[in-house]
């Protein structure tokens, strides 16, 4: 595990409520309407990349859905969201760990990824990840990054910026493009980031 990225993340979620911290929502309607436009039932098996204590989970077990996954490097991210879900955190698999230490035992029919894979800023670390998501998942992907006119780094971190037909490149061997929209994300003190999203389904 990169013990610095662990660091990194472990200390701004000890150190930052939700409302310092540029990537919150309070209600992900461009995640929650990409996952509803597949049409699956409530039983699919969803994990959530990066998800910290985002709120995506908690719309999801609102709409009923069953078998949902968080998965992210800051087990502090997890303590702020289960006291927020409550009971209804038992409902939810907790994965502590980094994205590219991460060895799937279940395959998945979503693999939603806001805001995480952008971070990965060299070939090796973007290659692994695609290996990890080939094996992980029979279904569709949404991945949401900083589009080319989006920020070049977030929370100190250098990222990755994605264009549609890059994005749509990275990820060809395996998967085909679905839908593609670009969103302005308002910052809770009142910044502009310019999103890209891209859902993919299996070939």
């Amino acid at each position: 595990m990169n013990l610095d990225r662990k660091k990194h993340w472990e200390t701004v979620y000890e150190t930052k409520n939700p409302d310092e911290v540029s990537w919150t929502q309070e209600i992900p309607k461009t995640s929650l309407a990409f996952i509803g436009s597949f049409g699956l039932d409530k039983s699919a098996k969803i994990i959530d990349i990066g998800g910290g204590d985002s709120k995506l989970v908690d719309y999801l077990i609102d709409q009923g859905f069953k078998n949902i996954t968080v998965l992210d490097i800051s087990e502090k991210s997890f303590e702020k969201a289960k006291v927020r879900l409550g009971e209804k955190a038992k409902k939810v698999t907790w994965i502590v760990s980094d994205i590219l230490d991460f060895e799937p035992t279940e395959i998945y029919d979503i693999w939603h990824d806001r805001a995480a894979f952008h971070f990965l800023t060299t070939e090796a670390e973007i290659e692994k990840y695609k290996s990890i998501v080939e094996k992980a998942v029979n279904g569709y992907l949404v991945i949401g990054t900083f589009s080319e006119n989006g920020p070049l780094k977030c929370s100190g971190l250098e990222i990755s910026q994605y264009s549609k037909e890059k994005l749509t490149s990275t990820f060809k061997n395996n998967f085909e493009k679905i839908d593609s929209i670009l969103e302005d994300h308002e910052t809770p003190f009142g910044t502009t980031q310019n999103f890209l999203f891209c859902s993919f389904k299996n070939k």
